[in-house]
Formats: C-alpha cells, structure tokens, sequence
C-alpha cells in the first residue's frame, strides 16, 4: 500500500477537521487546467508507505481527525481498499475525493462502510460537449450522474459535498446554476482557478475569475447551497 505523496496535516481539506492527506498518482481525466499535473499524468510513483504514514499518528490521535484520499483519481487505483481498511483499522476516520466517474467503486466502498465523506468534483454543468472539453477526454456522462445521484441518496452517517473549480471558458454562472439545480440541498463549494503548473500550459495564460464575478455566481436562488469560497 502505497501513495505518491502526503501532506501531514490539513485544515483545508476536510471542512472541520485536521486531516492528513493521501496523494494517489493518476488520473483517468486530462483536465486542461488541472493543477496537479504530475499526479494526473502518473508520473509521480506511489512508493510512499501508507503504513509509515499512519505510524506517525498511531500514538498521536490528538493531532488529526481523520485521513483525506485525493489524487489523481483515488478510485481508479487497484490498492484504494486497503489503504482506506489500513487508515479504518487503526481507528481513523477516512474522507475521499473523486471526480465521479467510478460509480461502482463509490456504491462499494459506501455500501461496505468503509467511509466516512465522499466530495466529488463536478467539472461544469452536465452537458456531454461542456464536460469532455472540462475533462480533456471523452466522458462517460452517465457514471457521472449515476455517482452524483448514490450521494443524493446517499446513507446519513456518511458526509457529502460537491465542488467546482470555475475556470473561465469552461464553467460560467449559467453552469454553476445548473449543477446546484442538480444537487438540490447537498453541501457546495466553488474553488477559485488559479493559473499555474497547469496540465495544458495554454491555460497558465487564462486570467482567472475576478472576486466579482465568483460574487456573481452565488447571487442568484439557491445560493445558500454553497457553503463556503475556497482560493487555491
């Protein structure tokens, strides 16, 4: 069991938590504007121990809450189970990121109670030509809503939100309406793009949402769904 990266403690990535975060390497998307370019192209190796990691806070419980699973994309990794069965065994509450394309693997480790929050990233409104373009690859548009309505319905003990990194070209306010549309009461974040170590280095020159604009995008009905304006 292994990961490419860690960060030993977060206040970011799990909305009131302390959380240590997992860095899985590949992506089965090419986001133009993704940030993580080494991650989602897989060039950086998983030979990282989840065992050493976890070691470090067997006797240190007090210093986090729980683990966050991100990527790349944690569910096309073969080892996800066992990390996450690791982190559970040793008394840790466990979050993971997706972009939602693996429904299966979500429906199974939610139906297994292996978790305890699940945030998925919706690129843009869920139109098939938007959201290849968001993704840089062809998109099976039906794993994607399928994963959004299994954390509708979702049991109550697990935690849900969703997000979206408005990157202009991309995602506007019409696309912002749209997915809140879709996912009604559920907990909503916008993170703000900011142009740099892009996997598309065209988009490093795209100037990004102004403060005003990103105001504009949660001025509209239904605005109490988003909860809170993350800046990277």
């Amino acid at each position: 069991m292994f990961v490419a990266d860690y960060l030993e403690t977060s206040l970011l990535d799990w909305e009131g938590k302390i959380s240590c975060v997992l860095f899985l390497s590949g992506c089965n998307f090419r986001c133009p504007w993704c940030q993580n370019k080494e991650l989602a192209l897989g060039k950086a190796e998983n030979k990282i121990s989840v065992t050493d990691i976890i070691n470090k806070f067997k006797n240190k419980k007090s210093w986090i809450d729980g683990f966050v699973i991100t990527g790349g994309e944690p569910t096309i990794n073969a080892g996800l189970k066992n990390i996450i069965s690791e982190i559970k065994n040793n008394g840790f509450s466990v979050k993971i990121d997706t972009n939602g394309s693996r429904p299966d693997v979500i429906k199974d480790i939610v139906s297994s109670g292996m978790v305890d929050f699940i945030s998925m990233d919706i690129k843009t409104s869920l139109d098939k030509t938007k959201y290849d373009i968001a993704c840089g690859v062809s998109v099976d548009l039906s794993a994607i809503n399928k994963t959004v309505d299994i954390l509708l319905n979702i049991n109550p003990y697990v935690g849900v939100s969703f997000r979206t990194t408005v990157v202009p070209g991309i995602t506007d306010v019409e696309d912002v309406k749209e997915i809140i549309k879709k996912i009604k009461n559920k907990k909503y974040s916008i993170q703000k793009f900011i142009p740099r170590n892009t996997l598309d280095e065209k988009y490093s020159g795209i100037e990004p949402y102004t403060e005003a604009e990103i105001k504009e995008m949660k001025e509209f009905e239904g605005k109490e769904n988003i909860n809170r304006l993350v800046t990277l």
